[in-house]
């Protein structure tokens, strides 16, 4: 999967979606908003938080509401794509610009931007509890690689041994430790890439 830097390479990856890209974009540009470029997607913010961005995949293209969960939603529009991992976050997926309603979109945006200068916001729940996966501890026995390791953020140590843990087959896993040894020993985050 190729992830655009930018708006330019954003259009030239969604082809197929620009007509609706275009047309989410022209609404947003009607409100108070002001653009910005994050993890590969145009998100739209008021001082500097991040009210709704724009979001397109195979089969719909979407506006994603930061902190949707508080949105009204009388009409039951907005989904939570991951229930078990996203608290905040919802969705409105559209599969054609005829669904698409350029006056209801508004409401949902305009709600959006009075909640965030109410400051209505999901409390993050920092469980930085992990267990450590095998593979990784046998690395965590050298002490290099160890002081590197316990140096970085309790975030950023559970991020890595999530990663681990995940892999379904030992091989998988291991694979992943040895992918992940580099980054460790220079205390970049799993995700850096992306930034």
């Amino acid at each position: 999967m190729i992830i655009p830097k930018d708006i330019t390479e954003f259009y030239k990856l969604n082809t197929s979606w620009s007509k609706e890209i275009q047309f989410l974009e022209s609404i947003i540009k009607k409100t108070e908003l002001n653009g910005t470029f994050k993890w590969g997607s145009p998100v739209y913010t008021i001082n500097n938080k991040n009210i709704v961005g724009i979001g397109s995949f195979k089969s719909y293209v979407g506006l994603w509401f930061h902190q949707g969960v508080f949105l009204k939603d009388p009409l039951n529009i907005l989904i939570n794509a991951s229930p078990d991992k996203t608290r905040g976050l919802r969705q409105w997926r559209f599969k054609s610009i005829q669904e698409m309603d350029e006056n209801l979109i508004k409401v949902y945006l305009d709600e959006a931007i009075e909640n965030q200068k109410l400051g209505k916001k999901i409390k993050l729940n920092r469980d930085t509890s992990y267990t450590v996966p095998q593979e990784l501890q046998s690395e965590l026995n050298q002490e290099e690689f160890s002081n590197a390791f316990f140096n970085l953020s309790l975030g950023r140590q559970k991020e890595y041994a999530n990663h681990i843990a995940e892999g379904k087959q030992e091989a998988t896993r291991q694979r992943r430790v040895a992918k992940c040894i580099p980054l460790i020993l220079t205390g970049k985050s799993l995700y850096d890439k992306y930034k």
